[in-house]
């Protein structure tokens, strides 16, 4: 028999992931790289661990493999225990037949026998898409002290922003009372960061409900949330006011990536308390060739660099040749930019190869968008890669 757990996470990590193209052709959305030595998905992981929640389900299904092999047992995580841990929850068949999670209700709904089975007063429900640092501890308590059925996380955006999120109307005491899938014409700038606290008796009964009804699409924001608004349940808002990033286009995840640069960051990976932890191999240190120049980039351990890095995030054994240029990139882990090739506003997924004087991108200032190479892409000698391709094209 199994204990109580005060609090189960459940981790959304099936999305397709289809807006990152050919970064997920091979990979689902939470295992793209990030940042040179992480992975998306070590962000939630990591935050899980930081506020004290030792029992996480990862919920998957599109091109669950690598993302399978990444979290393994749990152990960089410190989620590798007899009871709890961290657990991949595939869908499954079961005595109704076996079915793809439908919507991230559904999902939730389908391993409802998972999270009962630690008999959890609480439930918090986070995506596996986002960059941030957070503390659910925190957002637990205030779900508590204002007796709540359900606490949604909320971020201030700007106003002509507003329209991309979920946007939640709520009372100065935080109480919401209304909520609006992507308005057209927003009256609030609390957009939702997809991170939900239930009550686990309120929630179970709401997904219950939801999976009886053959009009809902089994969706937290389009079905359950406005019926437990509709129903007068107690529903707050959370204010969080440190960095976070959706990274689920091409220009979010350059855009993350880039936020890691300068003297004064807008975020922060090192030097606080709030550790990120990943799963990842001891590399040689970087080496530096000696004509080689690096402005205002990172490089990850086992990075070769014979040419010029400039303003770019470079995964472990980034190899850049002599007189070759990466500018305004971020490279994955084991490209190879060989000897005069040119890298500009691109990402480069791992394995990538562009050969000798080739050319991929186009200057910033100048280019229509952000080059993409898919894993393992061979760009051939002298080849030239257009501003804003996404290659492979059978996508």
């Amino acid at each position: 028999m199994f204990k109580k757990k005060e609090c189960v996470a459940m981790l959304l990590a099936g999305g397709q992931g289809s807006r990152l193209y050919a970064l997920t052709q091979k990979t689902a959305k939470p295992a793209v790289s990030f940042g040179g030595k992480y992975r998306i998905i070590d962000f939630p992981l990591s935050n899980c661990v930081n506020s004290g929640i030792d029992t996480v389900g990862v919920l998957t299904q599109y091109q669950p493999l690598q993302l399978n092999d990444y979290i393994g047992n749990g152990l960089p995580w410190d989620l590798d225990r007899n009871f709890g841990g961290v657990k991949i929850l595939p869908p499954y068949q079961g005595h109704g037949g076996a079915d793809w999670y439908k919507g991230t209700a559904n999902a939730i709904w389908q391993n409802m026998e998972f999270i009962n089975r630690y008999d959890p007063k609480y439930v918090i429900i986070l995506s596996g898409d986002h960059i941030y640092k957070m503390d659910y501890a925190k957002m637990i308590a205030y779900h508590k002290e204002k007796g709540a059925d359900c606490t949604i996380a909320v971020i201030e955006v700007p106003l002509e922003e507003a329209s991309r999120f979920g946007i939640m109307s709520a009372r100065e005491d935080g109480e919401i009372f209304k909520f609006s899938e992507k308005p057209k014409n927003p009256d609030s700038t609390k957009a939702s960061m997809g991170i939900y606290v239930f009550s686990k008796d309120v929630l179970e009964k709401y997904l219950r409900e939801d999976s009886e009804d053959p009009s809902s699409s089994n969706d937290f924001g389009k079905n359950v949330i406005p019926k437990m608004l509709a129903d007068g349940q107690k529903m707050y808002a959370y204010p969080f006011e440190g960095y976070w990033k959706d990274v689920g286009t091409i220009s979010s995840l350059w855009e993350a990536n880039m936020d890691l640069l300068g003297e004064d960051p807008k975020f922060q990976l090192f030097g606080d308390k709030w550790r990120i932890y990943s799963r990842h191999e001891a590399e040689p240190p970087q080496y530096l060739g000696k004509n080689s120049k690096v402005v205002n980039s990172s490089l990850t351990e086992g990075c070769e660099i014979y040419g010029a890095v400039k303003n770019s995030v470079l995964g472990n054994d980034v190899f850049v040749g002599k007189g070759a240029l990466v500018e305004d990139s971020v490279i994955m882990n084991g490209a190879r930019v060989e000897e005069g090739a040119v890298v500009r506003y691109s990402i480069l997924d791992a394995g990538v190869v562009v050969g000798k004087n080739a050319r991929v991108g186009e200057d910033r200032a100048k280019a229509s968008g952000i080059a993409v190479l898919g894993a393992d892409y061979k760009v051939a000698d002298g080849d030239i890669v257009e501003a804003g391709a996404m290659l492979p094209k059978d996508l």
